[in-house]
C-alpha cells in the first residue's frame, strides 16, 4: 500500500506533506557561466559605447585643434552656397550629398556670407573663412561635426556586419579596429568626402548581405546607400556593377532554387534585384541635386574640358544630371594632369600603380595589417564564412584597383574603404582552426590600440613603428598622408611661445591664411640666399618637393623644431 501511495505523489514532494528536498547545488563553472550570460546583456552595449566614445573624443579633439586642410574651405564654401544661394555652380567635380552633410553643421554655425563675392572656389573658401567676419575655428568645427557623427554611425555598421558573421564578441574586434584606425580617425575628423563615401559603400554591402534573407526589403535599401556613395564622390561608380552583381547573388541565395524552372525564375528575380539597385542609385543621385536646386540650373565656375574617346562616350551615356556629367569631365581632365608624387624619397611626375598599397603599408598599424591578412584568409578558407567573401573582398579589390589606376598619388584617403571592409573581415580570424587564433587576435587588437593612441592628436601624419612613426612619415610620403595644411594654428602657438620677435621666412602648403593666426612672415623664394636669416619654416610636403633655391636654403639650414609632424623649423 505504501508503494502505491508513493507512486501517485507529485515529483519533488514527500509522502508526509513536508517541504520539497533541496535542489542539487550547481557547480562553480556552471554558476560562473550563468553569471557571464547575465552580465553580457549590459556588458556588450557598454563596450560598444566605450569604443565609440573614445573615437568621438579623439576626433573632436583633432577637429578643434586643426586649421583648415587644403580641400575643406572649398567644401565649406560650396555647402554654404547650397544653403544660401541654392546653386550647383561651385565644385561640380563632386556631387552634392557629402557637402549637404557638411551644410547641416554650417546651418547651425550660421556664418556671415557675402553673396556678391566673385572668385573661384578656392578663393571663395578663404573669403568665407577669413574675410567675412567669421571665426574660422568655430565655423570649421561645426562643418566637421556632421562628418564626425556620420563616422561614428558607420562604426555601428561595422559592428553589426561583423556580429552577423561571427557573433557579438567578434563584432567588438571589428569595431575596435575601426575606431582605432588612424586613417579613419584622421579623415573622419575633417569636413571632407572620403569617409562618408566609403561608409555609404560599406552600408550598401552590409544591406546586400542582409538581403540574402529578406531581399524585398534590403535590396532597395542597399541601392539607396549605394546612391548616397555615388552622390558623395564619383569614384564610387566602379562599385555600381559590383554591387549589382552582389544583389543578384543575394536574391539567388534567398530563393535557393531546387529545379531548372525555379532557377530560371530566380535568375530573372536576381536581374530584377540588380536593376532595382541601379535604378535606386540613379534616383538618389538625382534627388541630391534636386535638394540643392529643384530647377537644376548649372553654370560651372570652372573650365569643363572636352572628353574624347571611350571616356567621353561613357559620360554621354550615364543617366545623371548635367552638373554630374560636367563634373565627371572635370575629373577626367584632372586625371590627365601631370601631378607630382613622392614615395620613399623619390619625387616623380605621374603615378605609380603600387603607390596606394605601399602607402597603406606605411600608414596602417602593424597589428591591423596582420589581422587584415588573416581575416581575408578566414573568409575564404572557413566554409561557413565563404559566402561572405564576395561581399567583403570583391568590392575592396575592385575599388582599390580603380584607385591604383588614378593619376593622383596624394594619400591613403583614396583607399579609406580598406580599413572599413577589412575590419569586418578581421573579426573572422578566430574562426580559423589555429591553436592561438583567439588569443593572437586580442593581443594584436591591443597593439593596434596602443599604436593609434600614441599618435594622438596627430593622426593625419601617422605611420607605423616599422617606418619610424609620425615624425618620419614625411621622409616617405607627402600631401594628405602627412601635411595637408592642418598645423598652421599650432605653428602660430609655437612661434609665439619659443621664437617671439624672430624673423620668419615661411613656405606653407595649405589653404589657411598665416597672417590671420598672427604669423608675420616673408617668402624666402622671393629673396636672395644671403638675405634669408632667422627662422626658415617649411611645410614638410614642400621639403619633399623642394628644388632650386628652396632646396639650397634647406640644405644650408639647421633643423631645430617640428610642429605637428608636418612643419619643420630651421635655423638659418
Amino acid at each position: 500500500m505504501a508503494r502505491e501511495q508513493h507512486s501517485v505523489l507529485e515529483p519533488g514532494t514527500l509522502g508526509d506533506g513536508g517541504p520539497p528536498p533541496p535542489r542539487a547545488t550547481e557547480s562553480r563553472p556552471a554558476r560562473l557561466h550563468a553569471g557571464l550570460r547575465r552580465h553580457r546583456r549590459w556588458l556588450l552595449p557598454v563596450l560598444v559605447v566605450v569604443l565609440l566614445a573614445q573615437m568621438a573624443a579623439v576626433m573632436v579633439t583633432t577637429a578643434v585643434e586643426q586649421t583648415p586642410t587644403i580641400d575643406e574651405p572649398v567644401y565649406v564654401a560650396t555647402a554654404t552656397m547650397y544653403l544660401r544661394e541654392h546653386t550647383l555652380d561651385h565644385n561640380p567635380e563632386h556631387p552634392p550629398l557629402g557637402k549637404l552633410v557638411i551644410a547641416a553643421g554650417i546651418a547651425l554655425a550660421d556664418p556671415h556670407f557675402d553673396a556678391n563675392y566673385r572668385g573661384d572656389q578656392g578663393e571663395l573658401g578663404r573669403h568665407l573663412l577669413y574675410e567675412s567676419g567669421n571665426d574660422p575655428w568655430r565655423l570649421m568645427f561645426w562643418a566637421r561635426l556632421p562628418v564626425i557623427v556620420l563616422t561614428l554611425l558607420f562604426g555601428l555598421v561595422v559592428f553589426a556586419f561583423a556580429r552577423e558573421l561571427m557573433g557579438a564578441a567578434r563584432g567588438l574586434v571589428a569595431l575596435a579596429l575601426y575606431t582605432f584606425s588612424p586613417d579613419v580617425v584622421a579623415h573622419g575628423s575633417l569636413a571632407t568626402l572620403d569617409v562618408p563615401q566609403a561608409g555609404f559603400l560599406l552600408t550598401s554591402v552590409w544591406l546586400l548581405w542582409r538581403a540574402r534573407r529578406r531581399p524585398f526589403l534590403y535590396v532597395p535599401l542597399a541601392g539607396a546607400a549605394l546612391g548616397a556613395a555615388v552622390a558623395t564622390k564619383m569614384s564610387a561608380l566602379p562599385a555600381v556593377p559590383v554591387l549589382m552583381l552582389l544583389a543578384a547573388l543575394s536574391v539567388w541565395s534567398a530563393c535557393r532554387p531546387a529545379d531548372r524552372a525555379a532557377r530560371r525564375r530566380v535568375v530573372l528575380l536576381g536581374a530584377a534585384g540588380a536593376a532595382v539597385v541601379a535604378l535606386v542609385t540613379v534616383a538618389v543621385v538625382w534627388a541630391s541635386y534636386l535638394a540643392v536646386d529643384p530647377r537644376l540650373r548649372f553654370t560651372s565656375t570652372e573650365p569643363v574640358p572636352t572628353v574624347h574617346g571611350l571616356r567621353g562616350q561613357i559620360v554621354g551615356l550615364l543617366p545623371f544630371p548635367r552638373a554630374f556629367l560636367d563634373g565627371m569631365r572635370i575629373q577626367f581632365g584632372l586625371e590627365d594632369y601631370p601631378w607630382q608624387g613622392f614615395l620613399f624619397g623619390h619625387l616623380y611626375t605621374g603615378s605609380h600603380w603600387y603607390y596606394l598599397p605601399v602607402a597603406l603599408l606605411v600608414k596602417t598599424p602593424l597589428g591591423m595589417i596582420a589581422l587584415w591578412a588573416a581575416g581575408a584568409v578566414a573568409v575564404v578558407a572557413v566554409r561557413r564564412l565563404r559566402p561572405s567573401a564576395p561581399y567583403l573582398l570583391l568590392p575592396t579589390a575592385v575599388l582599390l584597383g580603380a584607385a591604383m589606376d588614378g593619376s593622383r598619388d596624394f594619400g591613403t584617403r583614396y583607399a579609406i574603404f580598406v580599413p572599413m571592409f577589412l575590419a569586418v573581415a578581421a573579426a573572422c580570424v578566430p574562426a580559423l582552426r589555429w591553436r592561438w587564433a583567439a588569443l593572437s587576435t586580442g593581443v594584436l587588437v591591443a597593439f593596434v590600440a596602443v599604436s593609434s593612441l600614441r599618435t594622438f592628436p596627430y593622426y593625419l601624419p601617422y605611420s607605423n613603428e616599422a617606418f619610424g612613426g609620425p615624425s618620419k612619415t614625411y621622409l616617405r610620403l607627402h600631401d594628405s598622408n602627412v601635411d595637408w595644411g592642418q598645423d598652421l594654428g599650432r605653428l602660430a602657438d609655437r612661434l609665439r611661445e619659443r621664437y617671439a620677435g624672430e624673423r620668419i621666412w615661411l613656405v606653407y602648403k595649405g589653404s589657411g591664411v598665416p597672417s590671420y593666426y598672427g604669423i608675420e612672415s616673408s617668402d624666402p623664394r622671393t629673396a636672395g640666399l644671403r638675405d634669408v636669416h632667422g627662422l626658415l619654416v617649411v611645410s614638410d610636403t614642400s621639403i619633399d618637393k623642394a628644388t632650386g633655391k628652396l632646396a639650397e636654403l634647406i640644405d644650408s639650414s639647421r633643423p631645430i623644431d617640428q610642429v605637428g609632424h608636418s612643419i619643420t623649423i630651421y635655423r638659418r
